[in-house]
């Protein structure tokens, strides 16, 4: 199976900022891949650098087998995009604008378009510089499905909308998904929605890729281990696989990623003590891979 999406220690940085430091990602045809990180981990960054809107710093990268810097107007046809931020011609009411983006896909889904502007309930007489900020996410979403690209990418695609908008957004995804092949890249800090859709997740964190792999795959890896100890007062914990860890006189509270049983074991012999270990959500998760 060919990688749709392929990075190889990218760094791209602004001055002296380095914003992303030796990224390597691939992302092969037909998967879901949920790009989290917290606001300013670099994100956008990264998606930019892959469309061909930022030249990187070091590192190669492609996009549907093409350098992201030199695509083919081939290439950028398969390739639906939803930034942040953007509100195309704001003069054009949106109906007209859906039309005019339409006139450059031979392909272009009329069906799909008119489908999700009646559910949504998006009103297209209305200007593009009149739309809400919700509204106008609904109608860059439509115009990046409309002609069935191979390729979607979405920087924040639900930071907009409301809770019922936002299911219903998912769900378009997951039909879309379903009745052809389409790989999608999205960017996203809500744990949730993430968990909804996606098959992977890539958490970047400090410029580079902390972790990239299914969500079970992360949910086993890391967990949180309680440990009390009844004969003496335990020492810092700040052992190899501990991301985070409070300590106060005989008991301890561990985030521990790449848990296994073994690892418990080591932990009852080492500090004589009780463990007890839990499981995390995804929101647990990240939440404690960025204190």
């Amino acid at each position: 199976m060919r990688n749709i999406i392929y990075l190889q220690d990218v760094s791209k940085g602004y001055g002296r900022k380095v914003v992303l430091d030796g990224v390597s990602l691939a992302v092969p045809e037909g998967m879901v891949i949920g790009l989290l990180g917290t606001n300013g981990a670099g994100k956008t960054t990264l998606l930019k650098c892959l469309l061909g809107l930022l030249k990187v710093d070091a590192g190669k990268a492609s996009i549907l087998g093409e350098d992201p810097w030199h695509l083919s107007a081939a290439v950028k046809a398969g390739i639906g995009y939803v930034p942040q931020g953007y509100r195309p011609y704001p003069w054009l009411q949106a109906g007209r604008l859906i039309e005019y983006t339409a006139s450059f896909y031979p392909q272009w889904n009329t069906a799909l378009a008119a489908q999700l502007v009646k559910d949504w309930k998006l009103d297209l007489s209305v200007r593009v510089d009149t739309l809400s900020e919700g509204e106008l996410q609904k109608l860059l979403i439509i115009l990046a499905l409309g002609h069935e690209p191979p390729l979607l990418v979405f920087d924040e695609p639900v930071a907009s909308l409301d809770p019922v908008a936002r299911r219903e957004f998912l769900k378009t995804i997951l039909d879309v998904v379903a009745e052809r092949p389409c790989t999608v890249l999205f960017s996203t800090h809500i744990t949730s929605d993430l968990e909804r859709i996606a098959d992977t997740v890539a958490v970047l964190r400090a410029g580079t890729i902390d972790f990239c792999g299914g969500i079970d795959v992360l949910k086993e890896s890391v967990k949180r281990v309680r440990l009390y100890c009844p004969t003496g007062v335990l020492p810092d914990m700040g052992q190899e696989g501990v991301i985070n860890s409070y300590v106060r006189g005989q008991q301890a509270i561990l985030t521990v990623r790449d848990y296994s049983d073994a690892r418990r074991e080591s932990l009852e012999k080492t500090f004589g003590a009780l463990v007890d270990v839990e499981d995390l959500n995804l929101e647990e998760i990240f939440l404690e891979m960025n204190r």
